[in-house]
């Protein structure tokens, strides 16, 4: 009955992507949902998008291991997606581009585009990759297959709907799973799993005393937690073409707010939810296997199948939303910057060639995930060199007037830079330390920099005021 369950819902996914074929009949369409989603459906497909694997299945094995406290990581993505709503939606809803490099270039002029589009690559794509690896994981779990048949069959559906109708497709099905997700975690296994451990005396019993105290994981993990997470969903391009999506500023930073605010619930709830799971499944030699396995001790068959479909849903929102992101970066800025702006093409090429290009990277995603070992490194290595080599330059051109072309290419080279020296030195991609030297030379290389070259063109500063000015909506 659990795996009928799954079946099901996984043969919904491809459909709901062959309805959103339908709706991507040019490139705003495919690459952006026709900039045209309201409050619901735009809430969903953003929660859905950050509220992956690491947030379900991770933040589950947090609170299994530190109680409550487990819910700091999914709080500062929570975070992060209000920040980014309530401060800088309105403003890049406004631009009406595809990417974070072509916000880059409306800001500063030409030049920074190209660095800044393989540095967003990088990342896009290995959280791609990671997103498979965890996927295939419970595919393997629940259908008893191997690595590769689960990459495969996992990777095979998320093409194949992320490909038919692009953004269309995957903001339809990120709106279902985001239906599977609030339902079978929050609604069924949170309340399920709290009554048959007692509540909080079940906890405190499990965990002792921490089980119920706030910073248990300690404090310096819960400011990593914000410099890598909170930052990095401020300026993620999944993130970003999700705020594209908008039909209108206002959309973007309300909806976008109701969702970050859910995001923050949901980590409370799976970190409960992790409390509960030390009382009711001692002994894990994984954290991580709590989830699953909490909710086929606690929950009868069928409901079973739909909590660890709502964990599929979670990670495959995430699967298709970096998919998409990492296709529309390497077709619009590498691609389009080597070889220039190409004169205007029919819609139905345009589309085309964006569906070949998600096809393409999908194909590319599913062998890497085939090989790989230690995702866990890689992607740390890329968000990494996201934050410290991309955070200064993008904040401070929304922020600061000043900031020039040369300054922000000066950040990134040495935010990048030091970053990867600092790992290179210490010999850990798990210290804190890279990034936070990456964001301090940045910063400084920004700054200095900036200030010793000639200000913005006044013609692009002047068309950058324009395209951001507030206008109701």
């Amino acid at each position: 009955m659990d795996i009928a369950v799954i079946v099901v819902y996984l043969l919904a996914m491809v459909a709901v992507g062959w309805l959103g074929k339908r709706r991507a009949t040019d490139q705003d369409g495919y690459l952006v949902a026709g900039r045209r989603l309201g409050p619901g459906m735009y809430a969903g497909t953003l929660a859905a998008l950050v509220l992956g694997g690491a947030s379900t299945i991770g933040g589950v094995g947090l609170g299994y291991q530190y109680g409550v406290s487990g819910m700091w990581l999914v709080v500062a993505i929570g975070c992060g997606v209000l920040v980014l709503s309530l401060a800088f939606a309105g403003r890049i809803q406004r631009l009406r581009v595809y990417t974070v490099s072509q916000v880059l270039e409306l800001r500063y002029g030409p030049g920074a585009t190209l660095l800044s589009a393989v540095v967003m690559a990088a990342y896009t794509f290995m959280l791609t990759v990671t997103s498979t690896i965890a996927y295939a994981t419970v595919f393997g779990v629940l259908l008893d297959l191997g690595t590769v048949p689960s990459v495969l069959l996992g990777g095979g559906i998320v093409v194949a709907y992320s490909a038919l109708g692009g953004m269309w497709s995957v903001t339809l099905t990120d709106v279902v799973q985001f239906a599977v997700q609030t339902v079978g975690v929050l609604l069924v296994l949170l309340p399920v799993v709290l009554v048959r451990a007692d509540g909080t005396a079940g906890i405190r019993d499990a965990l002792g005393d921490d089980g119920l105290d706030l910073t248990a994981i300690g404090g310096g993990t819960i400011v990593t937690y914000f410099v890598v997470y909170f930052f990095g969903i401020l300026i993620g391009q999944d993130i970003w073409q999700r705020v594209f999506t908008a039909r209108s500023a206002g959309v973007a930073r309300g909806a976008g707010a109701a969702a970050g605010a859910y995001c923050i619930a949901y980590g409370v709830a799976g970190a409960l939810i992790g409390a509960g799971a030390a009382a009711l499944v001692p002994g894990l030699a994984d954290p991580d296997d709590a989830f699953v396995e909490v909710a086929q001790e606690a929950l009868p068959v069928g409901l079973t199948g739909l909590v660890l479909a709502a964990a599929l849903a979670a990670i495959m929102s995430t699967a298709s939303g970096a998919l998409m992101a990492t296709a529309t970066v390497v077709r619009q800025d590498l691609v389009g910057g080597l070889r220039g702006r190409r004169a205007a093409r029919a819609e139905g090429d345009e589309v085309q060639e964006n569906r070949l290009y998600v096809i393409g990277f999908g194909l590319l995603v599913v062998a890497v995930a085939c090989v790989l070992d230690d995702v866990v490194a890689a992607l740390t290595v890329a968000y990494d060199i996201l934050v410290g080599g991309l955070l200064v330059p993008i904040l401070g051109g929304l922020l600061w007037r000043r900031g020039t072309v040369s300054g922000a290419l000066a950040a990134m080279g040495a935010g990048t830079g030091v970053t990867l020296a600092t790992m290179a030195v210490l010999g850990d991609v798990y210290a804190n330390e890279p990034v936070y030297y990456g964001l301090g030379a940045g910063l400084v290389a920004f700054v200095a920099v900036s200030l010793a070259t000639r200000p913005t063109d006044p013609a692009v500063a002047r068309a950058w005021a324009e395209r951001t000015a507030a206008r109701a909506g």
